[in-house]
């Protein structure tokens, strides 16, 4: 989700991501990624009085947000759900179970990242937690407590592309033996203390920390399911728009829109010309990434990347 600088709420790519989902007056659009609501305020200042913005978002705390921030305008519906939920959302609230534009807006949002007590990160103390709904499921401590070596280390390599993730996962099983880890210092501490080499500009802990966060929250489990959902509910030239903030989410999502624009796969023996199959997608324009003006104001947006598909009939 959109990065933040300080205290004040700047979602990233605002402009880009409203020119992108091509928005009309009276359009029906989701944001399913809510956060702290400033893609849907962007939406809803460009939106007529018919128009509608459904958000989604399974932090308990955007829901008091969204409550608070939106409580007199009628155009906005916010639902406490996983965006894997999509489909059902759109097909509870909206009559045609059609809607005219999705965005999903990625990973951490700042205020989680910025809270100590909701354990995202390392820089600040606080309960190993890193849920991002903190209501249900194993917070990191829980995970960390039981998963095996070999497994912990599989996560720490794929899903944070850790060079060192044999050597943090056999730390972390050997020193959980003399006491649980429960505090987000005393992970980063051990990761720290183990890794040999260190990344210019970054700690030591940063790749570990983000592949927990992925495995506890199965975030690129539920970015697949989203994708293949967004492309059912999107009515024909409706717009897909998606920013990622690691290579592992573009990764997926640049398949899933190459996939789509290509349909599915045929047995080559079988005579299907290539404009017979029955494609879903069209990439509108280039991947986007923040202007240097927009990267300096708000370090974090730096590695977003955003991209565009529109829905074909």
């Amino acid at each position: 989700m959109t990065p933040l600088v300080a205290q004040a709420h700047q979602p990233v790519l605002c402009a880009e991501v409203i020119a992108a989902l091509a928005v009309a007056g009276d359009g029906c659009y989701v944001d399913a990624t809510f956060g702290r609501g400033g893609h849907t305020a962007a939406l809803l200042a460009v939106l007529g009085e018919a128009a509608r913005v459904i958000a989604l978002d399974r932090d308990p705390e955007a829901a008091v947000c969204a409550a608070r921030r939106f409580a007199d305008e009628p155009r906005m519906q916010f639902v406490r759900a996983p965006f894997s939920h999509l489909a059902e959302v759109v097909a509870r609230h909206v009559a045609t179970a059609k809607v005219d534009g999705v965005l999903l807006d990625l990973g951490v949002s700042s205020p989680q990242l910025d809270d100590p007590n909701r354990g995202f990160s390392f820089r600040n103390d606080g309960p190993l937690d890193m849920r991002m709904d903190s209501t249900t499921g194993l917070s990191a401590a829980d995970w960390l407590a039981t998963v095996d070596e070999t497994e912990l280390a599989t996560v720490l390599r794929d899903y944070g592309e850790e060079r060192f993730h044999r050597r943090i996962a056999r730390a972390i099983v050997h020193d959980r033996k003399q006491a649980p880890f429960t505090r987000t210092r005393q992970l980063a501490s051990l990761i720290e203390r183990v890794v040999p080499t260190r990344e210019s500009g970054q700690h030591p802990a940063t790749r570990s920390f983000q592949a927990i966060r992925i495995a506890i929250n199965r975030e690129l489990d539920e970015l697949a399911a989203v994708l293949r959902q967004a492309v059912t509910v999107l009515r024909p030239g409706g717009r897909l728009v998606v920013i990622s903030f690691h290579s592992l989410e573009d990764r997926l999502v640049k398949r899933f829109f190459r996939h789509e624009m290509r349909g599915p796969d045929w047995p080559p023996e079988l005579p299907v010309p290539a404009q017979s199959l029955p494609t879903r997608l069209r990439v509108i324009g280039k991947p986007q990434r923040p202007a240097a003006s927009e990267s300096r104001l708000n370090p974090r947006s730096r590695s977003a990347v955003l991209r565009v598909a529109e829905r074909l009939p």
